[in-house]
């Protein structure tokens, strides 16, 4: 998931059908490639409180999360892990899967650490990276990482058409499944809105993606 960019707007109810659908699915973990708020988190506690109870969350931060309050958030979802700039081990059948996060690019602003470097030593000797990032821009870093798989989002799919070809000027790649190299990148196209609470062409989405 990505880009759920929770505000005053998003009522509990809206919280519970997205818990219930998440628990409908059958899956290992959750991945959350940033911007889930976009108020601050004290005006939505109960919100985010809600989304907590979600088992097995790993996420990043987005560029919302760091203006809004990541301090403060990550107390919120004390259930989550959080992965800017860290790396998680798992085994998934047989095999060492490594999930390595970076903070975002908008970090800098707020003094807040992206530590690239620390990043690119921790993916040294890993197979099967599962690189974080909020932006796609950052498929630069994940390449270096020698990541299988690149997840990011930022993008909400170009949210109204026709400012998908604005989104394009800044970022690589829009939605999807795209590849380079060897690596899979997928951009999520986000839950949430921004700006305006409409999307055309561009639906909000889960993404279930199966390890192979």
């Amino acid at each position: 998931m990505s880009d759920l960019h929770f505000n005053q707007k998003t009522t509990d109810k809206y919280v519970r059908n997205l818990l219930t659908k998440c628990h409908s699915i059958s899956y290992d973990f959750i991945v959350i490639t940033g911007d889930i708020i976009d108020t601050n988190p004290n005006k939505i506690i109960y919100q985010l409180q809600l989304l907590n109870k979600l088992q097995n969350v790993y996420y990043i931060s987005g560029n919302h999360d760091i203006f809004y309050g990541l301090k403060k958030l990550r107390k919120l979802l004390n259930n989550f892990t959080f992965l800017d700039n860290q790396i998680k081990k798992f085994v998934f059948k047989n095999q060492n899967i490594h999930l390595l996060g970076l903070a975002d690019r908008f970090s800098k602003f707020f003094h807040i650490p992206r530590e690239v470097d620390k990043v690119l030593e921790l993916a040294k000797g890993k197979e099967a990276i599962i690189f974080l990032a909020h932006q796609p821009k950052d498929y630069k870093i994940a390449l270096q990482a020698n990541a299988s798989l690149f997840l990011c989002g930022h993008t909400h799919g170009g949210q109204i058409f026709p400012f998908h070809y604005l989104v394009k000027l800044v970022q690589p790649y829009l939605s999807g499944l795209h590849y380079k190299n060897k690596m899979a990148i997928y951009v999520n196209s986000g839950l949430g809105t921004w700006g305006v609470h409409h999307r055309f062409k561009a639906p909000s989405e889960i993404t279930l993606l199966k390890l192979s």
